[in-house]
Formats: structure tokens, sequence, C-alpha cells
């Protein structure tokens, strides 16, 4: 300070330059030149202080605010560093000091926070190892991801353990994750030679109908008859084409046989069928009901007895099935509708037919715009957990069917609406 023209309490001119004076262990720095006159300088570099003192107590405020506080730990720490080069003239002292209580104070909560979070993730890692145990891959992959789901959503714990625990959680991911495409790999392998020992049953039935002697070529169909059901399961999408393509030549051959034998064959009905057909029947009539919610609980009942109906699903006849899941899902939306009509209008019954005709639309259609929203979230989600394997991603596409079956019926209704106004009006 020695010549110095001008003398402040933090700082002092010399040669036109302005010096923050040492503070702790920093020395005298040069923070600026004078512009002007040597007051005005002093008196800029006093003024640029409060910026430095508003930054601390914003942090002050923005840490006793916040929920997770250790995350500011790193601007805590960048706004010390930048304390220590800033140019102005003031007291940096005390500003230190409530930055390092803060910094001491944000390092303790993250270390009962580390604490906690390595007990948390060594509870998850006996969670997985229980997971990855679960012999139906589809369920075992379904809680694995909800694991690793709440793993990615706890904190990180101590540098000492950190390396540990995430080794330890991702070798028992690997190792699942690699016995399921063993898992798979083998299965695909055993469905595809599955495949391949239909597919050469299937060119032995094709050359039956040019067989010479008939008699001879029954017996084979037979032999053929039991080899095939002996194959094993393959995926129904797959079973369905060779199957289709295996009962068309064996029509071929007997039609064929029939007619050298002089056979009128009888359509045999499964009794199966039969049951199904009366359950679709029924459900027709629930839907003409006046009490729809009462229709809707014995809709349940048709439901509960359809499912216990047993028939392989080569035999399945899929337009009467197709149409009592149809006629179903019409009863319940309507039921639920009349629920939501009850409870929003008690005076309901004593509109017009029209306007109690433009209500249900409205209410619908709201619904049904839900429905949608509801829908495209639940794909938008699929697509983002999809793991790519049809097996394990079944229940989630399956959930997501549904979905599609619930807007498109109420759409239909919607439909129906429309025309009945159309003609009222």
């Amino acid at each position: 300070m020695e010549n110095a023209t001008l003398n402040d309490e933090y700082g002092y001119v010399k040669d036109s330059k302005v010096f923050l004076k040492g503070y702790l262990e920093f020395p005298d720095r040069q923070i600026g030149e004078v512009k002007r006159t040597e007051q005005e300088a002093i008196d800029y570099f006093k003024n640029r202080f409060n910026i430095v003192l508003n930054k601390v107590e914003q942090l002050e405020k923005e840490i006793d605010e916040a929920q997770n506080k250790g995350s500011y730990l790193t601007k805590l720490i960048q706004l010390q560093r930048k304390l220590v080069t800033f140019d102005a003239l003031g007291d940096f002292i005390p500003l230190l000091r409530r930055l390092e209580e803060k910094e001491e104070y944000l390092k303790s909560l993250i270390g009962v926070n580390q604490t906690k979070n390595l007990e948390i993730k060594r509870a998850l890692i006996e969670d997985v190892k229980v997971a990855a145990a679960i012999e139906d891959y589809a369920v075992a992959t379904e809680q694995i991801q909800e694991i690793k789901a709440k793993w990615i959503r706890t904190g990180p714990v101590e540098k000492e353990s950190q390396e540990e625990v995430e080794a330890t959680f991702q070798e028992i991911l690997d190792q699942f994750f690699q016995r399921r495409r063993d898992y798979f790999d083998e299965q695909n392998r055993i469905n595809q030679e599955r495949i391949d020992q239909y597919e050469a049953l299937i060119k032995i039935t094709k050359t039956l109908s040019y067989a010479k002697d008939m008699d001879e070529a029954y017996q084979k169909a037979r032999e053929v008859r039991t080899a095939w059901n002996n194959v094993g399961e393959v995926p129904p999408k797959r079973f369905f084409k060779v199957n289709k393509a295996y009962r068309h030549f064996l029509k071929l051959f007997y039609d064929k046989y029939n007619l050298a034998k002089g056979i009128e064959p009888k359509v045999r009905v499964d009794p199966r069928t039969v049951e199904q057909q009366k359950l679709l029947q029924q459900a027709e009539q629930l839907l003409r009901q006046p009490n729809i919610a009462a229709a809707a609980a014995e809709a349940k009942v048709l439901l509960s007895k359809w499912k216990e109906i047993k028939i392989p699903y080569k035999l399945v006849d899929k337009e009467v099935a197709d149409r009592f899941r149809m006629v179903c899902d019409k009863i319940f939306e309507l039921s639920y509708l009349a629920r939501v009509i009850s409870r929003k209008y008690p005076a309901f019954e004593l509109k017009s037919q029209e306007e109690q005709l433009r209500t249900k639309h409205r209410e619908l259609e709201w619904l049904a715009k839900r429905e949608k929203s509801d829908l495209e979230f639940a794909i938008l989600e699929f697509e983002r957990t999809s793991t790519g394997n049809i097996d394990i991603d079944k229940p989630a596409m399956g959930r997501i069917n549904i979905q599609k079956r619930k807007v498109a019926m109420k759409e239909r209704i919607l439909s129906e609406f429309e025309r009945k106004l159309k003609s009222l009006s």
C-alpha cells in the first residue's frame, strides 16, 4: 500500500490501478483501473460487492427451501471459487465463512443420505437376487424392471462402496439376462425344430391325394396324424399357419377317399362350440334388456362360463368368439355410461328422449377422449420399456389391446347415438 494515492478499508489506488487488500491467505490483488477519478473507481468496485453478497444470500435461500439440498453442493463450491477471484471491494471473509458453514452442513446431509442410500441399494440387491431366481421369465423380468427403476431413483452412496454395489447389482442383471437369452434361444431352436417336423408331415399329407392305393394312403394319413399330435407345442401364430396347411391337404385326401369308397361324411359339431353359441345368444338377449346394470352383472357370469369352456385353439369359431366379446364389451360400456349419467344427472329420466340421447352422447364422447389419451400414454410407455421379446411383452400388449377394444366400442356406440339423433331431428 506504499505510495497509495487513495486508501479505503478494503482496497486502495496505486499508479491509477485499483487493488483489493489481502485477506486470509490471499495477497493484495489488482482488480481494475481508474477510468475517471480514483474515488469513482473505489465506489464502483464497492458497489460490485453487492453482486456477490446477493449471490450468497440467494444460494442460502435456495438451499434452505430445497428438498434435495445435497444437489446444491457443487453450486456452492463453484460460488466459493468465484468469490476469491471476483473483482470487488468489500469484506469477503464473512461471506466465505457463511459458505463454509453451508458446505459442512450439506456434506453432513449428503453423508447421512449416502448411508441411507447404501442400505436401500443393498436391500435392492437382495430383492433382485430373489427376482432373478424366478423361473417364469416374464414375471421375473417385470419384477427386475421395477427393482431397476427403484435403483435408478436411489441417490449415490459413499465412494468407497459405490463401485462394489454397482458392480454387484449389474452382475446379477447381466447373469439373469444372459440366462434369459440362452433360454429363449433354446426355445426358438426347439420351436424351429418342431416347425420343420410339421412341415415335413405336411409334405407327406400333400402326396396322399395322388396315391393309387387309397387304403394304404388312409393308413398313412392315420400315422401322420399320430405323428402330428406328438410333435409338441409351438407359438400359436406359427401353429395356426402350419395347421391350416395340414388340414387343407388332409381334407383334400379325405374328400377323395370318401368319394372313392362311397362314404357320406357326417359333419361333427363340437359340443363346446355349441355351448359357446348358446352363450352368445344369451349375451345378445341381455343387450336388449332395459336394465343395463342388471345385464352387466349377468354378462360377467356369462364371461366366467365362457372361460370355463376349454376348447382347443384350432377348434375355436373366431366369428362367434369375436361377436361374444363385442356384445359383452358393449354391455359393460353402456352400463358404465348409465352409472355416470345417474350420478351426474339425478333428474335424467325427466328429460325428453332427444335430450337424454344428447346427454349420453356428450358424456360418452368425453369418456372416449379420456380413454384415447390413456391409450396413447400406454403405447408410449410400452415403446419405452419393450424388451422386444413377444413372450415377455405379452401382458403389456394384452392390456393395450383391451384399451383399444374399449376405445373402439365407445366410438361404435357414439356412431349409433349420432344416427339416432339424426333420425329424431
